[in-house]
């Protein structure tokens, strides 16, 4: 629907400073008689944009087209530069930018815009309408025509003022430019400038400017809160209002850039603790101090600097350099030979009676700072970060180093306790197991050990692995004094070093019992008596135990005990299984034990496969891998040797969850071998 026009205005103004001034009078004029002032905010915001892009970035004369209807307003800019129009980009300018910013706010603001464009030029008109929803709002305006007597400075105030909502949804350098251009519709001043400088050291800015303000007549300071400082600057003649107007814009651009910078500074400040908390996250996961100390410089760059190294504590008094990285590939061989230059004063200066455990003096050479990297009292090391590649670190930045070196430091320490744990486990544990297993003729051995708290690694090969923890599964064999065999699996309860203390003394009882030729029902009442006499609850085993008789035909003889343990299976040459063994009493629960002795023939490529309840009880959700797959397993290993049937038991077990075990593995095969 077509409307008739109340009001309308069309001027052609030249290329020069005044025009975006002259531009938004007639915006008012218009807006006034056709009581449309409630529309002035964002329409003169608007036409500012659109006419200082004419005439100022494209450089020629411009006509202006302002039109009221009883609903809205329409105002059409026309630039006499040919060729079409420039894209509009997605990227938003700089903040001390004067311009580019016309069709981002174009969109934003109107209700329906558009472009057309001819061979002498091209024209954007926008229009803006009145909210149907709610009522007429008209803004009593001064009359800034030009005549002697000043207006009314009330009216001038109310002028001065940038509604909320609409600061609310504009970028602060835009707020601080729109009320610049008020305060020149106010004065009529040939020139203003607003100067800033925001404290941070990259000096005072001109955050925005119209005309020339070389011979500055009023200069109001911008009251901000150290160190920010400012200033606003108006050109001309001036008249006795100028001051209070100037003072009460620059109240104005104080409060806005400080609402902005508070807002800056919190989103800065809530991702640094985001970029903790991530970094914290990704130190924590780690307990290889290899891959730790790796870590750590590449969090660093580029968010905090250039580059960044860790130097780390070693046997002696000196640091070494652990890591490094760089923003440039190109730059890191050279900084690595700076860095071992520097490794020396850096320990000087942790050692120095002048240090106070806060930041390090930086080796000469260098430009960063440097943290020490302490963690439960100690110092292990130094991490070195370089600065920016245009600025200092900042005091904030300064502190989000320090807090990351605490973290980092942390996580190293873990690692090494960990690293610690590790071998003490792996030391203890080695000694509760058989350094090897009986090379004799007729019988071959094989043991696969998979503790709860370790993975088998790629290509580690097979054999035992150690944990973070000493676990309850053990076994052994050894070969007695009359040649006869003795082996042993067992599942103690508990995992630590109670149950590392109980392994201990099992497997010794048995080996001095078997040693002794106690026959095997003797030898688990007398290890039963011994647990029940050692201190503490839950001193129990599971066992299964067995003497191996070698005779002449090169068939083997095998006595076998089960203690409450798991039944092995019997793995016949031809692939014919059988689960042999009958039940008794675990050892270390009652005063009596029960045991079955079973004898058990094992000819020529038949094996004995001995486990713990940590391979039938493996889970895969609320699967358990049990016999059935025991069955299989081996059974595919028929005629095998003994390392083929107990590696391919333990590839099974492992393969049949993506979990970590939840209990220990153990897996003894006793193969009967042709003479």
């Amino acid at each position: 629907m077509t409307y008739p026009e109340r009001a309308a205005r069309r001027l052609r103004l030249p290329a020069d400073d005044r025009s975006p001034a002259a531009a938004r009078a007639a915006v008012r004029a218009v807006l006034a008689e056709a009581g449309l002032t409630e529309l002035l905010d964002e329409t003169l915001l608007l036409t500012t944009e659109l006419a200082t892009n004419g005439v100022v970035h494209a450089g020629t004369d411009i006509n202006l087209t302002v039109a009221a209807d009883p609903i809205g307003v329409r105002v059409t800019v026309t630039d006499y530069r040919s060729g079409g129009i420039d894209p509009l980009e997605a990227a938003m300018p700089e903040v001390t930018a004067e311009g580019g910013r016309g069709l981002l706010l174009v969109d934003r603001f109107a209700s329906s815009w558009g472009t057309t464009h001819d061979a002498t030029g091209k024209s954007i008109w926008f229009r803006i309408d009145r909210d149907p929803d709610k009522p007429p709002a008209p803004r009593p305006l001064p009359d800034l025509s030009g005549a002697e007597s000043e207006p009314d400075l009330a009216q001038l105030a109310a002028l001065l003022t940038v509604a909320p909502a609409l600061q609310s949804r504009l970028p602060v350098d835009q707020i601080v430019t729109e009320l610049l251009a008020r305060c020149h519709d106010a004065t009529g001043a040939d020139g203003g400038a607003i100067e800033y400088d925001g404290g941070d050291g990259t000096g005072t800015q001109v955050i925005a400017k119209f005309g020339d303000v070389a011979a500055t007549a009023v200069a109001v300071a911008l009251p901000l809160t150290a160190p920010a400082n400012g200033r606003l600057l108006l050109a001309g003649e001036p008249k006795p209002s100028w001051r209070p107007l100037a003072e009460l814009v620059a109240e104005r651009v104080a409060l806005a850039v400080q609402i902005d910078r508070m807002r800056t500074d919190e989103q800065r400040r809530s991702g640094w603790l985001t970029y903790l908390a991530e970094a914290g996250e990704l130190l924590a996961h780690s307990l290889e101090e290899h891959l730790t100390v790796a870590l750590i410089p590449q969090l660093i760059v580029p968010q905090l600097g250039r580059w960044a190294a860790v130097h780390l504590t070693g046997d002696g008094a000196g640091l070494r350099l652990a890591a490094l990285t760089h923003v440039e590939e190109g730059e890191l061989e050279h900084l690595r030979a700076r860095l071992e230059g520097a490794a020396p004063p850096l320990a000087a200066a942790l050692t120095s009676d002048g240090w106070t455990g806060m930041e390090l003096p930086v080796p000469r050479g260098l430009d960063g700072i440097a943290v020490p990297l302490s963690a439960r009292g100690a110092t292990i090391g130094v991490l070195t970060v370089g600065r920016h590649a245009d600025r200092h670190h900042s005091s904030e930045e300064r502190a989000v180093v320090a807090d990351l070196a605490k973290r980092s430091a942390l996580a190293l320490d873990n690692a090494r306790i960990h690293a610690e744990r590790q071998a003490v486990a792996h030391e203890l544990q080695a000694a509760l197991m058989p350094g090897s297993l009986p090379d004799v003729t007729g019988v071959s051995f094989a043991a696969e050990y998979l503790p709860a708290t370790a993975r088998r690694l790629p290509g580690s090969g097979p054999g035992p692995v150690a944990g973070t923890e000493v676990g309850g599964d053990f076994y052994d064999a050894t070969e007695l004094p009359d040649h006869r065999l003795w082996v042993a699996i067992g599942d103690v309860c508990g995992k630590g070093a109670q149950a590392a203390a109980v392994t201990g003394v099992v497997r010794d009882v048995l080996r001095v019992m078997a040693r002794d030729g106690r026959p095997l029902p003797r030898a688990l009442e007398l290890l039963n008596a011994t647990l029940l006499e050692q201190p503490g609850d839950l001193r129990y085993a599971t066992i299964a135990s067995a003497l191996l008789d070698r005779g002449p035909s090169g068939a083997v003889n095998a006595t076998l005990c089960l203690s409450g343990h798991e039944r092995p299976l019997l793995l016949r040459a031809a692939g014919g299984v059988e689960w042999v063994g009958r039940e008794g009493t675990a050892v270390g629960l009652f005063p009596d034990v029960k045991v079955n002795p079973e004898e058990v023939r094992l000819d020529v490529g038949d094996a004995l496969v001995f486990f713990t309840d940590g391979v039938t009880e493996r889970r895969d959700g609320s699967a358990m891998f049990g016999h059935e797959r025991i069955e299989r397993a081996v059974r595919g290993a028929a005629g095998k040797s003994a390392r083929q049937i107990a590696t391919g038991l333990l590839e099974a077990v492992e393969a049949f969850s993506p979990e970590s075990p939840r209990d220990d593995i153990a897996i003894l095969v006793v193969r009967c071998d042709p003479v």
